[in-house]
């Protein structure tokens, strides 16, 4: 396992979805680094107009352009060169800030949900041009994602409004997003809505308070099946009609499977070549170690010259997931995660009422394979978007600052990764946030960790003969970006825009004007 250098970061550290760059706001301007040489490659300075709190700091899909977005405005740049700069000005009331911000379909979309879901605006940046659809069916920030969906390749766009204290369902075309067809679904409360990976499907499921109910619909809007319940329930599951239904909807990468958490201790697994439940995975009150199952529980010692050491045991006697600890809050119950691996062949789950637990199932077994017991509870699960059965786990509580966990079926139970010992101080500041960093796989699963003051990179192969991903380009080739632009001597100051291969906003004819791209959107 080998750890980067600690670099420069804010509580607004991103790293590309290619993996190759790095991007950190700080204060007035954005860093760039280039993984594979941990250097700055580009500096992009904020106008002095954009001020307030930062609401939004995402990559665009294709790694190309940023996004920031503030209370009253949001800036797209782009990330490497100075070819791209847009500006959307946003209305809100006074005192409030839009719901969602966040890229559409494509790079040249921009998504925004005012406050109170008054509105759903898309902006395009290559059409200069919005389109507005009024009450988008938002419940909070948190949940804004779940009233709007695109669907695979054709960018088609599925929204879920309320209209009249009915729901209303809208598909539009891009990049116009003119109405192609709408319809009223038969809920009463929708709480989300989502097309399948393949753009096969499109799935609409009923509030939990409302019942079990989920309806599937073909790509064209035409109703294939409505699911109404788990068929056959077992006698534990006998009553499911009269606890509350739709918790938890996830499809699988690949389109696969779908599965659904209610409030009991199962999950139900559709496959969806034929939108057919297959399976149903109960959760037990008690496991023990089998030769096709790991139990494995987690050991923290204390040292008196190092740091916290956390160790798994694999049980050999029977044992039951700790309880969620009483506290004046309201009882839950049911499942709270669902994370599928990017092969479909093991899906993690967390239940309400052992949050400490991870539950990993074989789906081709259709049976439990692994269980991952630790004294904090779970706060994230990630499997890596390349690599199969490798799961990425993180914790809450004060043990586990600066400390994450990766897992897989070869493994001696979850590996820790610790990177609070290669941050100045060893120990983090602010809120942690750890990812997978989705660079070339030929250097191995490779993790990125950042905290309010420093991230640094982790690269969790174990033979020497691997470089991570900032040591394998040791003599590289002139990039684009250090070719058309002078390194200043000042790490954080940009250079001067003079290079010699400056790209051009319009064409390549001597005779034109340049183009001012940055816009604005006035209803």
């Amino acid at each position: 396992m080998k750890f980067s250098r600690s670099l420069k970061s804010s509580s607004h550290s991103v790293p590309s979805p290619d993996g190759n760059h790095v991007a950190t706001l700080l204060s007035s301007l954005v860093q760039i680094r280039a993984v594979r040489s941990l250097e700055a490659v580009n500096v992009i300075k904020l106008p002095h107009d954009f001020a307030g709190p930062v609401l939004g700091f995402q990559w665009s899909p294709s790694s190309r352009l940023l996004l920031i977005a503030g209370p009253e405005q949001v800036r797209v740049v782009s990330a490497l060169d100075s070819s791209f700069h847009a500006a959307i000005r946003t209305t809100s009331v006074p005192g409030t800030k839009p719901a969602h911000v966040g890229f559409g379909a494509s790079d040249a979309e921009i998504c925004v949900i005012s406050s109170y879901g008054l509105k759903f605006s898309v902006f395009n940046l290559t059409l200069s041009r919005a389109a507005e659809i009024n009450t988008p069916k938002v419940f909070s920030p948190s949940s804004a994602c779940r009233c709007f969906s695109f669907r695979p390749q054709t960018h088609h766009l599925a929204l879920l409004s309320r209209v009249a204290g009915k729901d209303l369902i809208s598909i539009h075309s891009f990049p116009t997003r003119e109405l192609q067809r709408s319809w009223a679904p038969d809920t009463i409360d929708a709480q989300g809505i989502t097309w399948s990976p393949d753009g096969r499907w499109l799935v609409v499921w009923e509030s939990a308070a409302q019942g079990h109910k989920v309806i599937f619909y073909t790509s064209d809007g035409h109703l294939f099946k409505t699911w109404l319940g788990p068929a056959n329930p077992s006698l534990e599951d006998r009553d499911y009609a009269l606890g509350a239904g739709v918790k938890v909807l996830q499809l699988s990468a690949d389109a696969r499977f779908l599965a659904v958490g209610d409030c009991s201790r199962s999950v139900c697994i559709f496959s969806m070549a034929s939108v057919t439940e297959t399976m149903r995975l109960r959760h037990p009150k008690s496991v023990v170690s089998t030769e096709t199952l790991q139990v494995w529980q987690e050991q923290i010692g204390v040292s008196q010259a190092g740091p916290i050491m956390h160790a798994f045991l694999r049980t050999t006697q029977v044992i039951s997931p700790a309880p969620r600890l009483q506290d004046n809050s309201e009882p839950v119950s049911g499942c709270a995660a669902i994370s599928f691996d990017p092969t479909s062949a093991l899906v993690a789950t967390r239940l309400e009422d052992s949050p400490g637990t991870v539950w990993i199932w074989d789906l081709e077994a259709a049976e439990l394979r692994a269980v991952l017991l630790f004294h904090g509870n779970i706060s994230a699960l990630s499997w890596h978007p390349h690599v199969a059965e490798t799961l990425l786990i993180r914790c809450e509580g004060e043990h586990y600052n600066g400390l994450v966990f990766v897992w897989d079926p070869l493994s001696e139970g979850p590996r820790s990764v610790d990177f609070a010992q290669h941050l100045p101080g060893l120990k983090t500041s602010g809120k942690p946030r750890a990812s997978w960093l989705g660079s070339d796989m030929a250097s191995g699963p490779s993790l990125f960790f950042s905290d309010a003051q420093h991230y640094v990179l982790s690269c969790l192969a174990e033979s020497d003969e691997v470089a991570p991903p900032w040591a394998s380009h040791q003599s590289p080739e002139p990039s684009l970006a250090t070719e058309t632009r002078e390194e200043s001597p000042l790490e954080l100051v940009p250079a001067g825009e003079n290079g010699p291969d400056r790209a051009r906003a319009v064409g390549d004819d001597d005779d034109y004007s340049e183009l001012e791209d940055t816009f604005v959107h006035k209803r």
